[in-house]
């Protein structure tokens, strides 16, 4: 296949998927004030709305990604887009926050896997000589997402207003799905015959400490910059930078361009230190520490130029390539992509929790027509930097050495004494070459359950505090009754108060009103008040 008919018919069609993941994504930055200015949603609100898209994105994660493998990026990425394109009517025509949930739920499925789609259909179509280049290209074009969804979209937004916009986007979703399925070439996709291979492999990976030695790092990092771009940078330029509209679109499409840029400039950086064999983790610490520090001016009020510490933070959400990366050195190429699917899973997965969370925190404080005080936003800051500080100096500890156990050191020493030759031609070296392997693979799996456990009742219960300060609401309603003032004696002209009681048939009466649903107000006519309520002597 010539290299125009790779961009024209895999490249493109696959990027125009990440392109729309990334819009959907960063869109609710710009529509936030007019969410909260029609439909009444609080800081915790559209903080649980939009880091919704993140719950549902981590959560199928790895269930889609085993139907990639079955069934090919084209067919799933096609069906998958129309959910999308679904998703957007929905949104667009919710008139509360249940319906803003379900839209955005709706497109979290449908783009879920664009970015793990494209990487797919790249190592299918394109030379593995040109695999980092094509990553970086699909990387930076679907980045151009994100600064659609600044002025562009705000001059969308003016002109037909955010619901017209997301029907556009829905019609755009489904030009989408029509474009991959007409454009993208088939592919005969081999069935893995054994599912409990791949099952191990994904425990073998949450397994591995040089997995978590950066899993937390980059999850907190990219995941924090993720959250600021996506939802909270734009009332941060509102309520504590003081800026206008216009200067807070201005700053949104500027933290998009660097995000392009960078997603390019950083993969070409991976890709040349990988032949140089550098270490590509000190690239990815110094690119999270520079995005931290940038925070660190913000909350402490350094005197620096709003619009590079906005781009530092925005550009730390590319490095995503540096940890793909990574992660092709610590494993083998046939477990690459569950390896990446793996630490996509924490990338989303903490962008929700600390998406969400932010807007709990900064909920705490009064607002002023949806404006919070800048302690509310400083906070919610400070606490996700704290987070991304002990991520750091978790990934600075020293790696420690665990001794293999007798069997995978005898066999290793056996492997290393044995030339190149020997373990090709030798069935005996083979033999012990495949059963280090093995055991090495249980000794990993040794603790996977218990980190996957932890993973699990963390996001629940994250989930369920969000829920609860989402949706809770008062059970009982209270009513005052003001007492006739003819009812007063001269007998009671001492007393600074009226005291009342209350018959058994208004609690009667108020415990039947509490089993009904929907609850109603009591019958409070002048009859029953005057036959309940008797003012004491």
């Amino acid at each position: 296949m010539s290299r125009a008919r790779l961009i024209i018919c895999v490249l493109l069609p696959f990027a125009a998927g990440y392109y729309l993941s990334y819009l959907f994504r960063t869109i609710n930055a710009l529509i936030a004030g007019d969410l909260t200015g029609e439909l009444g949603l609080s800081a915790a609100d559209l903080g649980f709305l939009t880091s919704v898209y993140f719950l549902v994105f981590a959560a199928v994660q790895l269930p889609l990604g085993a139907l990639l493998d079955r069934h090919g990026p084209g067919t799933i990425q096609s069906a998958l887009l129309l959910l999308a394109s679904a998703g957007a009517l929905v949104f667009a025509l919710a008139d509360g926050l249940l319906g803003l949930v379900i839209g955005r739920s709706l497109l979290a499925l449908g783009v879920a896997l664009a970015l793990m789609a494209g990487f797919k259909a790249i190592v299918l179509w394109f030379p593995p000589e040109r695999l980092a280049l094509a990553n970086g290209w699909l990387v930076m074009l679907g980045a151009l997402g994100a600064l659609t969804a600044t002025a562009p979209a705000d001059f969308v937004l003016q002109a037909i207003g955010w619901r017209g916009l997301f029907a556009v986007l829905a019609g755009l979703s489904a030009l989408a799905a029509l474009l991959v399925l007409l454009t993208v070439p088939e592919h005969t996709v081999r069935c893995p015959a054994q599912s409990n291979v791949r099952a191990a492999s994904l425990l073998a990976i949450y397994g591995d400490r040089r997995f978590w030695r950066i899993a937390p790092l980059s999850a907190i990092g990219i995941g924090t910059s993720w959250s600021l771009q996506g939802l909270w940078a734009a009332p941060w330029l509102r309520d504590v930078s003081g800026l206008d509209r216009y200067d807070v679109v201005q700053h949104l499409s500027v933290m998009a361009v660097a995000v392009c840029l960078c997603a390019l400039l950083l993969g070409m950086v991976a890709d040349r230190l990988r032949r140089l064999r550098l270490k590509t983790e000190l690239v990815l610490a110094s690119t999270l520490t520079l995005s931290m520090a940038a925070q660190a001016a913000l909350v402490l009020g350094w005197p620096v130029p709003s619009f590079l510490v906005w781009t530092v933070i925005a550009a730390a959400g590319a490095a995503t390539v540096l940890s793909f990366t990574i992660l092709t050195q610590y494993f083998p190429t046939e477990m690459s992509g569950r390896a990446n699917a793996a630490l996509n899973l924490m990338h989303v997965g903490g962008a929700f929790v600390l998406q969400s969370a932010s807007g709990l925190i900064i909920e705490q404080w009064p607002h002023d027509s949806g404006r919070y005080p800048a302690d509310a936003h400083q906070t919610a800051m400070a606490a996700s930097l704290l987070l991304q500080l002990a991520a750091l100096a978790w990934f600075a500890l020293p790696p420690r050495r665990v001794p293999a156990p007798t069997i995978v050191r005898v066999a290793t020493e056996t492997l290393h004494a044995t030339g190149p030759q020997t373990i090709a031609t030798t069935p005996y070296a083979g033999a012990t070459r495949a059963w280090s392997q093995h055991a090495e693979l249980v000794r990993k799996q040794a603790g996977s359950w218990r980190l996957a456990a932890a993973a699990s009742v963390m996001l629940c219960i994250g989930l369920a505090v969000a829920l609860s300060f989402t949706t809770s609401r008062p059970a009982v309603a209270v009513y005052i009754v003001e007492l006739d003032r003819a009812a007063h004696t001269p007998a009671d002209r001492f007393h600074s108060r009226t005291e009342v009681s209350i018959d058994d048939s208004l609690v009667f009466e108020l415990a039947r009103s509490a089993e009904r649903a929907p609850w109603r107000p009591l019958d409070l006519s002048p009859a029953t008040t005057a036959r309940s309520v008797r003012p004491q002597r």
